[in-house]
């Protein structure tokens, strides 16, 4: 059996620490802090404040990584609920501090006074008008001079910002806006374990999914007063954000490019199986069944690792799965796989084993012949292929279902 202690980020590191809905406040204020002596002083007390104007009940959460400062003494000196986290990691402190919350609506921002708790008014509005998950939006709101590197704002935020929304058809526009308010349905419906700051982007493409009513707020990006640098790191984090979004596209980045490739793949052999072709004045010669025969494998093979990745996602983000995970369960993919696959090759392999007798014990130029290898060497690694990934997502899927192997 699997290890997994390793993947539950949150509900093996947390003490035994949960939400109790007995006397739960409305809000919760999810700070994630990691020698933040400085500043969370300063974010605590507006948070408290913006309860105290309104008149609600409130409680603020520090998911404590492991302070070596007096962050933890600051806070709880100030009434705020101090949960420890073991695992290192801004996405995991966010969640520690999420299940902790005992709140009915979760506000998080960052310790550094760069977002304004004062504004958490704004995200609890949203949220008792109906949304689900209310996102901030720096661009929308203004980003004071020396608030963020001129890297993140002119091209690490817009260029990872617009390319999620174009792989998750996500309406949100600050993909990567460290204040956001959501209800504690929603967070367990998202179900983010990402332990770093991919955390951010994982909730976004998560909520969209599960179908949550998303919002966005204008708010205000404020120079971190914090006095040393911050733990994000430019390239390392913004590479983490990428994987993740692209990674969790399966659609678009594998099966639609993959049955486009293997559609013109499989018309390009078949056209030119039996030798050179004319069409228009252009001529389609031994270059072109390359070509042909790379689009085939290369889009099966997308086609099959979209296949695995959207049931591999979908153990942990059932919403993920779309039609086709139902569709493989219900089915017997490894079945299919294997014996099509498996003829396919066979026949593949038969075909060039009587090529290669006839070259050898009758004669002639193999130019003869050269197409039509291609084709039958292409369906040959093409019905391995099949075979080696129907046992894959044989496995996979009874990962998915908690079914014991074979």
């Amino acid at each position: 059996m699997v290890d997994k202690s390793n993947f539950a980020i949150v509900r093996t590191e947390l003490d035994g620490q949960r939400a109790d809905d007995a006397g739960a406040p409305l809000v919760s204020a999810i700070i994630p802090c990691l020698n933040e002596e400085r500043t969370l002083g300063i974010c605590i007390r507006k948070a408290l404040d913006v309860f105290a104007k309104r008149g609600i009940e409130g409680e603020v959460v520090v998911g404590d990584n492991g302070s070596s400062d007096r962050s933890v003494e600051i806070a709880e000196s100030l009434g705020a609920r101090v949960v420890h986290q073991r695992v290192k990691g801004y996405g995991a402190a966010i969640s520690a501090a999420a299940e902790a919350a005992r709140g009915k609506y979760l506000v998080m921002a960052d310790a550094d006074d760069s977002y304004d708790w004062s504004s958490l008014g704004d995200f609890i509005d949203a949220l008792e008008d109906g949304a689900e998950l209310v996102m901030g939006d720096r661009f929308a709101g203004g980003i004071e001079p020396g608030a963020m590197p001129a890297l993140h704002r002119y091209l690490g935020n817009p260029v990872l910002s617009t390319i999620a929304r174009w792989l998750h058809h996500s309406p949100v526009h600050d993909f990567h806006c460290g204040m956001r308010g959501f209800t504690r349905d929603a967070f367990r419906r998202m179900g983010a374990r990402s332990p770093g700051m991919e955390f951010a982007s994982e909730m976004v493409i998560n909520a969209h999914r599960a179908g949550l009513v998303i919002r966005e707020v204008p708010i205000k990006l404020y120079p971190d007063k914090r006095g040393r640098p911050p733990h994000l790191r430019s390239f390392r984090d913004g590479w983490r954000h990428l994987r993740l979004i692209v990674a969790h596209a399966p659609n678009t980045m594998y099966l639609i490019p993959g049955a486009t490739l293997l559609v013109a793949g499989i018309v390009g052999l078949a056209t030119l199986a039996a030798g050179p072709v004319r069409i228009g004045g252009w001529y389609f010669g031994i270059h072109f069944v390359a070509l042909s025969a790379m689009a085939t494998l290369i889009g099966l093979s997308a086609i099959l690792f979209g296949m695995l990745a959207k049931v591999a996602i979908a153990i942990y983000h059932p919403v993920h799965g779309g039609h086709i995970v139902p569709w493989l369960m219900r089915g017997r993919p490894l079945e299919w796989l294997v014996f099509s696959g498996g003829a396919l090759a066979l026949a593949g392999f038969v075909a060039d084993v009587l090529l290669a007798l006839h070259w050898i014990f009758v004669g002639g130029p193999m130019e003869q012949s050269v197409h039509l290898t291609f084709v039958t060497t292409t369906a040959c690694v093409a019905g391995m292929s099949m075979v080696l990934a129907g046992f894959v997502l044989k496995l996979l899927l009874d990962n998915l279902d908690g079914r014991r192997a074979f």
